[in-house]
């Protein structure tokens, strides 16, 4: 399989800083900010977005984890390491490496809308404007358009050697 790398480590940290940046603007003056990453990459980036986001902003952040099976969501509830009392009324912020065709997103952004939040965002590094689904992300790293026979994979496995390639 050709692999060509799109983005390398210091590419991703930019992109993580702009993003960061973008979420503490679409946030400021707000007390509290729950972040949320898929299982797998998303969390991954999801704990750089929060601890990045620890040293430019005063917000109180959680950082939680959202397991669900990417394939088939529809098979099993997606669980989340918050109470579902945590999030009533407040602001979620929902992660994800790449946005292939919006099934992941959609399903774990699903688990918030059974009580009332005051705001909910999704983020994603990559984004292949393929959705199948009715979500978008909010903030995106970088936008890609990719024939359907193409995938993006993000490797974040070694710290100091991330890179998102185009397969």
């Amino acid at each position: 399989m050709d692999k060509t790398q799109i983005l390398n480590t210091v590419q991703i940290g930019q992109k993580i800083n702009r993003m960061v940046y973008q979420v503490y603007e679409n946030n400021f003056g707000e007390k509290e900010l729950l972040i949320v990453g898929i299982d797998g990459n998303g969390y991954v980036l999801a704990k750089e977005i929060y601890d990045r986001l620890k040293k430019v902003c005063d917000i109180k952040l959680k950082l939680g984890k959202i397991t669900l099976n990417k394939e088939e969501p529809w098979k099993t509830k997606p669980v989340t390491d918050f109470e579902e009392n945590d999030h009533v009324n407040k602001n979620i912020l929902v992660i994800d490496d790449v946005l292939n065709s919006g099934k992941a997103l959609m399903y774990a952004t699903k688990l918030f809308l059974n009580k009332p939040v005051k705001k909910l965002n999704t983020l994603v590094l990559v984004d292949r404007s393929h959705t199948r689904f009715p979500i978008k992300a909010d903030f995106v790293g970088l936008s890609l358009s990719t024939t359907l026979q193409e995938h993006i994979e993000a490797d974040f496995s070694k710290k100091g050697n991330e890179a998102v390639f185009l397969i």
